[in-house]
């Protein structure tokens, strides 16, 4: 039994495709097969159904990849903890970042980062937020993005910024003669709030946000976007008002900068922060980037009184 083909076997269970999984590992697939195969034949079982389209894992199998991720994860450790010890910072490093910060975020960083850590091989995945914790937790992200606090025991969090939300109210609607917002202004607009699909943390948010303010609970939202730019175009058709991020508004044009409004202090506002396991130890890279973002992000966002609304919503 090798590590290669431990990989190898990760790679097929993760794409359900002896082609894909090949192509993943940079080998061909006869050479894949032929290694699982010697795999199998050493233990004596069965890893994969090949009967079944896509490939599926049997009983068996289930517990060999489980136990495959723990040896593989550990012994990449190795590695890590010989560049934490010299204080190298360089190789792969896998980020994962929530859709609804990747836009604005990532171009603010990823140039400088570069430049500066020519070494490291960054590698972005964009990823919910569900995805995020269970990826960091089976070692396959290094570290993510993501809005905080999330009360995961295993899960470490840096805080890298707080960003308010801010009101996006077309011209027909009353609440645009407001000049600044106070949370309650949303209960005039509970029944045409424009919000992200659900499996959007940001989506939450907004939910937490009339939920904290006792806004009645039984109000219906009337259209669910896949993204920001959507929620804008539908609110200029007239069909509702919705909640920006405030990075998000920075480069908007200045005719729809003016149907921006401002929450009264403190600002309704989502914690950012850096995570990562608490097992980590790609430590100097997570330092790196929490200074990169950290030095690029201070100069837009400077708010101070702010009151942090929590990603998690339950149903």
């Amino acid at each position: 039994m090798t590590i290669t083909q431990l990989q190898y076997v990760l790679a097929v269970a993760e794409h359900k495709n002896f082609t894909s999984a090949a192509e993943k590992c940079f080998v061909t697939q006869p050479t894949l097969s032929m290694q699982i195969q010697k795999l199998e034949e050493e233990l004596d079982v069965q890893i994969f159904d090949r009967s079944k389209k896509p490939i599926q894992l049997t009983d068996v199998g289930e517990k060999i990849v489980q136990q495959a991720k723990n040896i593989v994860n550990e012994s990449t450790r190795i590695k890590d903890i010989v560049d934490q010890q010299k204080g190298f910072i360089g190789g792969d490093f896998k980020l994962g970042i929530i859709p609804t910060v990747t836009p604005t975020l990532l171009p603010m960083f990823m140039a400088n980062f570069i430049k500066k850590y020519p070494k490291v091989n960054l590698i972005v995945e964009e990823r919910p937020t569900e995805e995020i914790i269970r990826m960091l937790k089976n070692g396959q992200l290094d570290a993510a993005i993501a809005a905080t606090p999330l009360n995961e025991d295993t899960i470490k969090e840096v805080v890298l910024y707080y960003e308010p939300f801010v009101a996006y109210v077309p011209e027909n609607n009353p609440a645009y003669q407001k000049k600044e917002f106070d949370i309650e202004d949303l209960e005039m607009n509970l029944n045409n709030i424009l919000l992200l699909q659900d499996g959007h943390c940001f989506r939450n948010n907004v939910l937490n946000i009339c939920k904290a303010a006792n806004l009645p609970q039984n109000h219906h939202f009337s259209i669910e976007c896949g993204s920001f730019e959507t929620m804008v175009k539908l609110a200029d058709e007239g069909l509702g008002m919705t909640l920006l991020p405030y990075l998000h508004t920075l480069e908007m044009p200045e005719k729809a900068a003016q149907k921006l409004r401002h929450f009264k202090d403190p600002q309704p506002s989502r914690e950012v922060s850096l995570i990562y396991n608490k097992k980590e130890l790609k430590v100097q890279i997570i330092d790196a980037l929490r200074s990169t973002i950290t030095g690029v992000v201070r100069g837009a966002i400077a708010f101070q009184n702010v009151q942090i609304v929590s990603p998690t919503h339950k149903k």
